[in-house]
């Protein structure tokens, strides 16, 4: 998969009307496909598809630093926060098809800036919430530490099943694709790394 850059990371705004325009665009596709619309399986389908992506992708319209921003100090800790197995499900922007799996999150605070554990777990799930690459998931939640509590390191390895992968094309039943960013020292430090990569994988 080709690494796309960073996108902003705050939110955008939602048509008033954007339920009614994904229906009329689901019953399109049906159509298109040569269903018919108006039989009982499928009457209520575009509406039902329409509330899902608004809410599977409602991350569009959230600030993933807004959880980071609840802030506290504790002088005492200077060792790194490691939060394993944060499970998301996502969107693949490349197909809309879904990829899901668990996000693994350790950072080194500096001066003992912490930050709430859910806080690290809401902030993948709004990420995860939009049209997304598996490697710019990776990168947006790496930032989003970075530009919020300001740590000494970042380390942020996501591990996921792409059903586009799984449905289509390979038919690669199970494949799994990890993906990894590293931010502040650990990104130069390769032994301070595989110190937190062992912590990750315990």
């Amino acid at each position: 998969m080709k690494t796309e850059g960073l996108r902003p990371l705050g939110p955008i705004d939602r048509p008033a009307d954007a339920d009614v325009r994904i229906a009329r665009a689901v019953r399109d596709l049906l159509e298109a496909l040569g269903e018919d619309v108006s039989r009982e399986g499928l009457h209520d389908t575009p509406q039902r598809v329409a509330r899902m992506y608004l809410e599977a992708l409602g991350g569009l319209h959230a600030d993933p630093r807004e959880p980071l921003r609840t802030r506290f100090v504790a002088d005492h800790h200077e060792g790194p926060v490691i939060v394993r197995d944060i499970g998301f499900h996502a969107m693949c922007e490349h197909h809309l098809l879904p990829f899901f799996g668990r996000a693994h999150v350790a950072y080194l605070p500096d001066a003992g800036v912490l930050t709430g554990l859910s806080k690290i777990a809401r902030t993948v799930e709004v990420l995860a919430r939009r049209p997304q690459l598996q490697e710019r998931l990776t990168d947006q939640i790496a930032q989003a530490l970075v530009e919020t509590l300001a740590p000494r390191a970042v380390l942020v390895v996501v591990e996921a099943e792409h059903l586009c992968m799984a449905m289509r094309g390979v038919r690669a039943h199970g494949a799994r694709t990890i993906t990894m960013k590293a931010r502040g020292i650990w990104a130069d430090d390769l032994a301070a790394r595989a110190e937190i990569m062992a912590l990750l994988k315990a």
